[in-house]
């Protein structure tokens, strides 16, 4: 199942990738979106960005029963982004890798930091993909709300610390 988002900020790709590396932000995002379940981020730097890794224990309430079979009451998601190198106007591309540990669903795909006049935009490119015959669909369409629920209450984070 494919992902899309498209998110406008009012921030150039610089100051909304120095947000999106930020410890605390990380933090702040773990905590928001995981009520009250444990957490761990992390913020490293590489050669040509950074990589963030963050784990989550979410509820698994909004599963299928299929599902919560394979990680039972909670689920741990784990998320890596590793941002590439700015361009020349600031942009950035990271690639994500999103699973859930115990169970085979992943959302792999590109995150992007694009210029636009005086902002930037958030645009996500990746595939929901859940490994399981027969009811790997149910499951995909079950996930793509929490997920999408997770990323708006990230976006609006990055709103309020962006100014916007």
């Amino acid at each position: 199942m494919r992902l899309t988002r498209r998110e406008q900020l009012p921030a150039t790709p610089e100051e909304v990738y120095a947000v999106l590396t930020d410890p605390a932000f990380q933090e702040a995002k773990c905590e928001a979106t995981t009520d009250g379940g444990a957490y761990e981020a992390r913020v490293t730097a590489t050669a040509t960005g950074h990589r963030v890794h963050t784990s989550r224990e979410l509820p698994a309430d909004g599963l299928p029963d299929v599902a919560r079979s394979f990680v039972g009451s909670t689920l741990t998601v784990v998320e890596d982004y590793e941002w590439g190198a700015a361009a020349a106007d600031g942009s950035r591309a990271a690639v994500v890798d999103l699973h859930v540990k115990g169970a085979p669903l992943t959302l792999k795909g590109v995150l992007r930091l694009e210029a636009v006049g005086a902002g930037s935009a958030e645009v996500l490119d990746a595939e929901l993909k859940a490994n399981i015959p027969f009811v790997g669909g149910k499951i995909e369409k079950a996930a793509a709300e929490p997920i999408n629920a997770a990323v708006g209450i990230e976006v609006e984070l990055l709103r309020e610390r962006l100014g916007g």
